[in-house]
């Protein structure tokens, strides 16, 4: 069975309605970028990350080709297509007793994959905070 949080989060991807993050994301939520070695902490910044992830990862192209759940655990594998690059990853997502994201990470394959979401997710993130 789907958790209610994965339901909205698969809304979310489908829609690019980010205004759902303040729904699903707890306030202490930790996120793990393929890219940045130090851990995001924080609603704030977990939004910025993933409202980024959402205009840049999440085109036409984008689909989860495996889920598992667990009891508070989901693990959603991906593809995407980038610049015409394959980016194959997962996203593993816990949760927390309330049913909101507490700790979000995301793990990308192959190094062509990790290259091009670094560069397209600096452009975005960039762009969001020059508003």
């Amino acid at each position: 069975m789907i958790p209610t949080t994965i339901e909205k989060w698969h809304l979310l991807v489908k829609t690019k309605n980010t205004d759902l993050l303040d729904e699903i994301l707890a306030d202490d939520v930790n996120m793990h970028s393929p890219v940045v070695h130090t851990v995001q902490k924080g609603k704030e910044i977990t939004k910025m990350y993933l409202s980024a992830a959402s205009k840049t990862l999440c085109n036409n192209t984008f689909k989860y080709v495996r889920e598992v759940y667990d009891k508070d655990f989901a693990l959603l594998e991906f593809e995407t297509e980038i610049d015409g690059i394959s980016v194959n990853g997962v996203d593993m997502i816990s949760l927390n007793p309330d049913g909101k994201i507490s700790d979000f990470k995301v793990m990308v394959r192959p190094l062509k994959g990790i290259n091009v979401v670094h560069q397209v997710m600096g452009e975005a993130l960039s762009a969001m905070q020059r508003r």
